[in-house]
């Protein structure tokens, strides 16, 4: 006989495990399936907003105890080299996903969490009641299941989902990451722009620093779909950058990277499937915080399954109440964030608007506060 258990989160990012863990807590019996085996990498900024602070660490994370870099510095510059620096009033961590996750996805097994590694859900099925939760080799019964896959799955096209990979180039997006070894100050970040895109470095721990950018897939098509051909013609234009490239101590044999990125606006909801983190919306580029933004959903989202698992309102009810929330609480957010993306995303543009800002710092913080969102 198969177990029933009350939710199954496809996908062990930051946003399904920090369900999962909640759940946990909360006495609920929860199934996690990640396709990789964990630590593993991911392209990822790797700066968390404080927002999220206090929320890790009521969740059993012991961040105090982590010696990480506090970052309270801001360093935008534009492709021409023209720069500013600003304080970044609530300011962020960094620590790097190969550490966080792998100690989520613990603290997760502690709890109870049945995580299910190295394993690719393939299907999901809603009778009316249950969920069927298909795996290469077995199926598995749920009362609720949540999708919190990412960017990008098979499941997209088993569910039908409306977004689709855009055919032109300038409309995608790709995204690659380096650890790399620096002087640089720890209490920084710094967003530098090129043509068509702008890269982040800030420290993750140790003496350890991540490089990560975000380009068009048209950049790296021009340049022979060769990386480092790229970043020497297009990145490297950059001042700022050049000096970085320079410098560094790479310490990867070779860039981590994802293709493929849209930024579409996509559905919170797929035949009953509650969905959150990427998979719900990926963040546009300078959105900011996309970290916090999944562990966010989490939060809200939470409390709802808990209701519903309670009895205290229908699966209708639990639809309509998650999909509100997460749109009152992150459509503005995102949408603005859209508008910084248009803002910096044009190498004309974004030196206009760098100088502007450098002239008038009061529209700078406001900016800044757009991206990182309140502690909860």
């Amino acid at each position: 006989m198969i177990k029933i258990h009350d939710c199954a989160i496809v996908g062990g990012g930051l946003a399904g495990l920090t369900l999962a863990i909640q759940l946990a807590d909360a006495g609920h019996s929860v199934i996690l399936f990640e396709k990789e085996n964990y630590p593993f990498h991911k392209v990822c900024g790797e700066y968390i907003s404080m927002e999220s602070y206090d929320f890790l660490q009521r969740i059993g994370l012991p961040l105090d105890k982590m010696d990480l870099p506090k970052i309270n510095q801001l360093k935008i510059s534009a492709p021409n080299g023209n720069s500013l620096v600003e304080k970044l009033d609530l300011g962020g961590f960094g620590i790097s996903r190969y550490t966080l996750d792998a100690q989520l996805a613990d603290l997760a097994k502690q709890k109870g969490v049945l995580l299910l590694e190295n394993t690719t859900v393939t299907d999901v099925q809603f009778d009316g009641s249950l969920f069927s939760i298909f795996t290469e080799n077995y199926t598995f019964q749920a009362k609720v299941t949540c999708g919190a896959y990412g960017k990008k799955s098979v499941l997209d096209r088993k569910l039908g989902r409306k977004h689709e990979i855009k055919t032109d180039k300038s409309q995608q997006y790709i995204g690659v990451k380096y650890h790399i070894k620096l002087d640089f100050p720890a209490d920084k970040i710094e967003l530098h722009n090129f043509k068509n895109g702008y890269c982040g470095i800030s420290k993750v721990g140790q003496d350890r620093y991540c490089l990560c950018y975000l380009t068009t897939a048209e950049n790296l098509n021009k340049h022979g779909n060769d990386i480092k051909a790229m970043e020497k013609a297009v990145l490297m234009q950059n001042p700022f950058l050049k000096e970085i490239f320079e410098r560094a101590t790479f310490l990867y044999d070779k860039p981590l990277s994802i293709s493929n990125i849209t930024f579409q606006k996509k559905s919170t909801i797929e035949q009953n499937i509650l969905l959150l983190g990427d998979t719900a919306g990926t963040i546009a580029p300078l959105c900011g915080n996309g970290m916090s933004m999944a562990m966010h959903a989490s939060f809200l989202v939470s409390a709802i399954i808990q209701k519903f698992l309670r009895s205290e309102i229908s699966r209708s009810e639990m639809n309509k109440q998650y999909a509100r929330k997460w749109d009152n609480q992150f459509s503005i957010r995102i949408a603005l964030g859209r508008t910084i993306q248009h803002l910096f995303g044009a190498e004309k543009m974004t030196n206009v608007v760098i100088g502007v800002c450098k002239k008038l710092p009061f529209l700078t913080r406001f900016l800044i506060g757009l991206t990182h969102g309140r502690r909860f």
